[in-house]
């Protein structure tokens, strides 16, 4: 029984792929605003629509997340954080994919710790911020550093809120 079974199946499929019969393509009729009336053979043809491409600056584009510059750290450390490594990426992927593109990244800290302490520690987040970004691919000539310390500070207040704000390497791009 199984022999017949297995016969029957071999002989359909033996059948099916000696089909000699050619089947035509059917021509797709696009039906959006751009087509063009049917030619008289009955096929349609249709014109791509060329809409301008507005692109904006990814940079400044708030809905982007390189128009995020800023990179926070925790008090008295200079460790990248999780939840800046997405943006720091992004920034990386950019420069990559734009070899003339150059950055400086300035570090900057709260007011608290002196003044040759903090523009150490600024310099130290610029650079953790650069090694990630080289990490990634971007030349290391690329990226300037610089600290600030705690002359440039985002807020005034004094502070946690405040100081958590002046605790940051900024990513700024050389020429924009």
């Amino acid at each position: 029984m199984k022999k017949i079974a297995l016969s029957i199946v071999m002989a359909t499929l033996v059948a099916a792929c000696g089909t000699s019969e050619v089947k035509k393509d059917v021509p797709v009729a696009d039906h959006s605003a751009s087509t063009t009336k049917p030619s008289q053979s009955g096929t349609t043809t249709t014109t791509p629509s060329t809409k301008p491409v507005i692109t904006a600056n990814p940079l400044t584009d708030p809905n982007n997340i390189l128009s995020k510059r800023s990179v926070y750290f925790d008090f008295d450390s200079n460790a990248v954080k999780d939840e800046f490594r997405g943006l720091v990426q992004a920034h990386a992927r950019y420069m990559v994919d734009k070899r003339d593109a150059k950055a400086k990244i300035e570090g900057n800290c709260d007011e608290r710790g002196s003044r040759e302490y903090n523009l150490a520690l600024g310099q130290r987040r610029a650079e953790a911020v650069k090694k990630v970004m080289t990490v990634l691919g971007v030349q290391e000539g690329r990226i300037e550093t610089v600290s600030f310390g705690e002359e440039k500070p985002k807020a005034t207040g004094h502070d946690e809120a405040a100081w958590s704000q002046n605790r940051r390497a900024d990513i700024k791009y050389v020429g924009e």
